[in-house]
């Protein structure tokens, strides 16, 4: 049997510069055969995110339809109830997705009743033997500790972009910030959900210093969400033209090589992709989705549950059927 590619983290800009700029056929090959190195091809991970809190966020993420400073037609939604929140947790698992990712739109948990409502949702979805992830904002090392005794196994908090062009997007945090929430959680033992955006108006360095950010850390992330910008009118990015898919494929196949244990999650952007611009993007090396009825899921459109099996069943794909103890989480 063919020995595995190493896993690294000593990559150069340039090594990861020269893997995006493969011609886009041989990349894809190259990206397929790590895939199949490290990973079943045949499955995919569904993944439901649920919008717990949404709107009346503070910050100024440009791409943001819950930043309270714009004026988008999202509309203002406090922290739902625990009960709620569990039972759209038994729904994701009968639709066959195995993780469930709870999102609130603020800048940073604060140590008050909601912080101890969503430590009772995160016990109750891992009582229900599903991945648990959160993305809360920014978050200290004892509340990452916290959220870890709770059963949480994975926290997302993407990059968004290089650290060159973070400034252009958002104002009112720093990239350092986001490194700082990274290792907070990687210091408890919470396996990191992190990835970015392409379409905000980066270049294509912009898209390598990012993932040479990623590569590089320590552990690489377990999972690695590549998004594409859904464009909310109301906020500064609403014009942005639409992300070209092959970007994302381009995207998704080098995180792929450069990342081979990590799961790549095909993101944001997928409503605006058909079923053959998907399917590249399975090849390229993605092995997850967000999934979900579209009215329980974020902000911004996604398929539906049905619409996602049926993908799944003409590409020859299956859902993912992932116990979490069989994921190294204790090499952290």
């Amino acid at each position: 049997m063919k020995e595995r590619t190493l896993l690294r983290n000593d990559w150069t800009r340039e090594e990861i510069e020269q893997i995006y700029n493969l011609p886009l056929l041989e990349l894809v090959y190259k990206a397929a055969t790590v895939h199949r190195e490290w990973h079943n091809p045949e499955e995919v991970q569904m993944s439901t995110l649920l919008s717990i809190k949404t709107g009346g966020c503070p910050e100024d993420c440009s791409y943001c339809g819950q930043a309270a400073r714009y004026h988008t037609n999202i509309k203002v939604q406090a922290l739902l109830p625990t009960e709620k929140v569990i039972e759209h947790a038994k729904n994701a698992k009968e639709g066959g997705s195995s993780r469930f990712c709870m999102a609130a739109a603020w800048r940073e948990v604060r140590n008050n009743r909601d912080f101890d409502r969503v430590i009772d949702m995160v016990k109750g979805v891992n009582e229900l033997g599903m991945e648990v992830c959160c993305t809360l904002g920014m978050l200290t090392e004892e509340q990452a500790i916290r959220l870890q005794e709770a059963g949480l196994y994975a926290y997302n908090h993407n990059l968004d972009t290089s650290e060159q062009y973070y400034e252009e997007i958002i104002s009112t945090r720093t990239f350092d910030n986001r490194i700082n929430t990274i290792n907070n959680v990687r210091k408890a033992g919470i396996t990191v959900c992190s990835g970015g955006i392409i379409g905000l108006g980066e270049t294509h360095g912009d898209r390598i210093s990012m993932l040479l950010t990623l590569a590089t850390m320590l552990k690489h992330p377990e999972s690695v969400p590549i998004n594409a910008l859904a464009r909310v009118k109301g906020t500064p990015l609403e014009n942005n033209e639409k992300t070209d898919t092959w970007e994302m494929i381009r995207m998704i196949a080098t995180a792929r090589i450069i990342m081979p244990s990590s799961m790549v999650r095909l993101s944001a952007g997928r409503i605006e992709m058909t079923d053959f611009e998907q399917g590249w993007c399975f090849m390229a090396g993605a092995n997850s989705i967000f999934t979900g009825e579209r009215e329980t899921l974020l902000v911004t459109p996604n398929p539906g549950v049905s619409e996602d099996l049926q993908l799944l069943k003409t590409l020859g794909l299956k859902p993912m059927v992932k116990e979490k103890s069989n994921v190294l989480k204790n090499e952290i």
